[in-house]
């Protein structure tokens, strides 16, 4: 029986509980090291769009446009358009953060102009993992419901989706993140001892797409102790 005293859901504090607080911390460390090196201006003076400017350049990319989009850390890479859009404190900003994270997106137009191909994987699996992750508890509750466990199943399996989602962006913002720090340190868009302050930020980054991978992972062994161990009940 996985529900201890006062019914209360062991599986969810043992398994869940801690990645959810990883994924607070690293939500939090992104932020703090983002701010603090945000306030480090680049000696090379080069802005967030012209340091992605740089590395579409330095990779051969062309037709991406370089666009600014409101809000904080809402830069993205839309292969739709074929875009990269910087947020306020990156478009403009000279700071060695701003230079590291429009690298980044820059890194993302990079992998899709080369057919990288867990990008073009991710791109393919986002429709089914969207449905999947809106479909995956209702289907759970309605099976609970209806005491079907077939439909237990297909709502484990839709929420399965959304962790293989999970799964295959953490090889795609790592990639991306190493093809940025490449294009830095060859294309001299940073000071050598800038370089790690970028590094840095991207690593910090990087942390918030392992913590959402724990997460999921969790939350899918939890369901699969849960329900798994009611099948061979019932």
């Amino acid at each position: 029986m996985h529900f201890g005293y006062y019914g209360i859901d062991m599986y969810y504090i043992v398994l869940v509980v801690p990645c959810i607080i990883l994924a607070f911390w690293a939500q939090a460390s992104v932020k703090s090291t983002f701010s603090r090196y945000e306030r480090v201006l680049s000696r090379r003076g080069l802005t967030g769009a012209q340091a992605a400017e740089a590395v579409l350049r330095q990779n051969g990319v062309t037709g991406v446009r370089v666009e600014w989009v409101a809000g904080k850390l809402t830069d993205h890479f839309d292969p739709r358009t074929n875009t990269i859009r910087l947020s306020n404190a990156v478009y403009s900003s000279t700071s060695v953060a701003s230079i590291g994270v429009a690298a980044h997106e820059a890194g993302h137009a990079v992998q899709y102009a080369v057919g990288y191909i867990p990008i073009r994987l991710r791109a393919a699996i986002i429709p089914a993992t969207q449905l999947g992750s809106m479909a995956a508890f209702p289907l759970i509750l309605l099976g609970l419901f209806m005491n079907s466990g077939w439909l237990i199943d297909v709502g484990i399996l839709a929420f399965a989706l959304s962790t293989v989602f999970q799964l295959v962006t953490l090889p795609v913002e790592i990639n991306a993140s190493r093809r940025a720090l490449a294009a830095i340190e060859q294309g001299g868009l940073l000071a050598p001892d800038e370089y790690p302050m970028a590094k840095k930020t991207l690593t910090a980054a990087a942390m918030t797409y392992v913590a959402a991978l724990a997460v999921s992972l969790a939350q899918l062994l939890r369901l699969l102790l849960i329900f798994g161990g009611r099948n061979r009940n019932d």
